[in-house]
């Protein structure tokens, strides 16, 4: 029960405040991170085995401190459990941040200003968007919005959820080392190796619930379809997933080539009509639906990994 109100507290945090301006603590983990990788990896040299020592150092303290902590409330005070729970799981979540930026690119889309898009879109994607036209601007940006849906909703939850606090904070905190580290050039190539998978293995079912869930709260049958033809199309294999799914879910055509690094790269497109001047508006509403949706299971996971903890 705990677990599960601290949860709904972190998300209603996050919907009314949305991502903090100033003092977040990712930014000082990020800080730290960045000075390990460069005693690690020095001179982009780092291999695999440094690689995992430095995402264990990383990762561990973080673990063992959020552990104790989280043991320490479960036996103390409820309320305390409950508000600490609720604000730390706040401080993993992305939600509202995510769909402020999603919409920052639909209204310079609308004004119209190209230039504008690119720039907004530019920070939510990795890919290059200096000359990206006003088509594969909106799928940036849809493609982008489904993915981190997962990465930055979804998943933080879910491991709330299965964890309590500890499991949020270590998925957030993984995450971010994928996001510095997991790059496949020629200074990551190795070094990020243990980060990037890591983060895989950590989504592998969040990202299926995400999907699921735009399945239930959409277009069912083309989101599974989608899903079963067009996930490979993605390098990555849970982008593949929930971006396919996602796009079958609004009966949409996402994917197709970008320019990575100034180079161009062709993949397939999804079965389904070219994003129109709606998509990113049904897009953000079938995604609230869908974790809606998501919250709910997970407070009953929650609540259903309670019950089992007190029979046993």
């Amino acid at each position: 029960m705990v677990t599960a109100l601290a949860l709904l507290l972190g998300v209603s945090l996050d919907y009314r405040l949305g991502e903090p301006a100033r003092f977040h603590p990712l930014v000082g983990f990020g800080y730290c991170a960045d000075k390990i990788e460069r005693h690690f990896n020095r001179g982009g040299n780092g291999s695999r085995l440094m690689g995992v020592l430095a995402l264990l150092l990383c990762i561990l303290p973080a673990l063992l401190a959020s552990s104790y902590l989280w043991w320490w409330l479960l036996n103390t005070y409820s309320l305390l459990t409950i508000v600490a729970g609720g604000v730390g799981l706040y401080f993993t979540l992305g939600w509202r941040s995510l769909v402020q930026h999603v919409a920052a690119v639909q209204v310079a889309l609308e004004t119209p200003d190209l230039l504008k898009a690119r720039t907004a879109v530019a920070r939510i994607v990795s890919r290059d968007c200096e000359q990206a036209d006003t088509l594969q601007v909106r799928r940036a940006a849809l493609e982008s919005l489904l993915e981190n849906s997962a990465d930055a909703v979804v998943a933080p939850l879910f491991w709330f959820a299965v964890a309590g606090l500890p499991g949020a904070i270590v998925y957030r905190l993984s995450n971010t080392l994928d996001a510095m580290w997991g790059y496949k050039n020629n200074r990551f190539w190795h070094f990020g190796w243990a980060a990037a998978r890591w983060d895989d293995a950590l989504n592998f079912l969040p990202v299926r619930l995400t999907a699921l869930a735009f399945a239930a709260v959409g277009d069912a049958a083309g989101a599974l379809q989608s899903w079963r033809k067009s996930a490979g199309h993605w390098a990555s294999p849970n982008a593949g997933p929930v971006i396919s799914a996602g796009a079958g879910a609004l009966q949409l055509s996402l994917g197709g080539g970008a320019f990575y690094h100034k180079c161009w790269h062709d993949k397939p497109a999804t079965a389904g009509a070219p994003p129109a001047s709606d998509a990113i508006p049904r897009a953000l509403g079938l995604v609230s639906r869908a974790l809606i949706l998501v919250v709910v299971v997970l407070v009953l996971l929650a609540l259903l990994i309670n019950r089992v903890a007190l029979d046993v």
